[in-house]
């Protein structure tokens, strides 16, 4: 694997700036949901990180539950357009206000299927969060009700978004240098 400094063309959001909207959306969140039936549900794995953060900023009583679903090809950068859920829910989430938890919505085919199979579990609500929102991607109609950030069709890595399933762990989303970047 390379080392990711190799690869880095910029620093597209920096820890101090994604940890302030963090906080920010963990705010707005806490304000929305006062009913203290807030199931917060991430797609893994990357979005364990943000939704770690963001759960330590939501001050009223909430839930964790994670699913992991699979789109994409192997070795692939783009969705296929097939969705298949390799792990289910552990939790009932039907009565519950549901806020689904994703690190970056791209062309919106998963996130809009995740959404379909969970609206057929009945929940009082279900509200998408993403950290990152790439919407001139975008080939399916997503609702995003909470936004990190708007960022440009570039291929971004760090902060639980994966080059390789490595990096996850970076504190900040870089943009990777394709002319540098070797897969493996």
């Amino acid at each position: 694997m390379q080392d990711y400094k190799d690869v880095l063309a910029e620093i597209l959001i920096d820890e101090k700036t994604l940890q302030k909207r963090v906080a920010e959306l963990g705010a707005e969140i806490s304000e929305d949901y006062q009913s203290g039936n807030l199931l917060l549900i991430c797609i893994l794995r990357g979005g364990v990180p943000f939704m770690v953060d963001l759960s330590r900023h939501i001050t009223v009583p909430h839930m964790m539950d994670f699913m992991a679903v699979s789109s994409y090809g192997a070795g692939s950068r783009e969705s296929n357009g097939n969705v298949r859920v390799t792990l289910d829910l552990q939790m009932n989430i039907k009565d519950k206000d549901v806020l689904l938890v994703e690190d970056i919505v791209d062309s919106g085919h998963t996130i809009a299927s995740v959404l379909g199979m969970l609206e057929t579990r009945q929940p009082a609500s279900l509200k998408v969060c993403a950290l990152l929102d790439k919407a001139e991607r975008r080939e399916a109609v997503v609702p995003i009700h909470y936004r990190g950030f708007s960022i440009p069709n570039k291929f971004v890595f760090g902060y639980g978004l994966d080059l390789d399933e490595y990096y996850r762990n970076l504190p900040f989303v870089g943009v990777v240098d394709l002319q540098k970047y070797r897969p493996d």
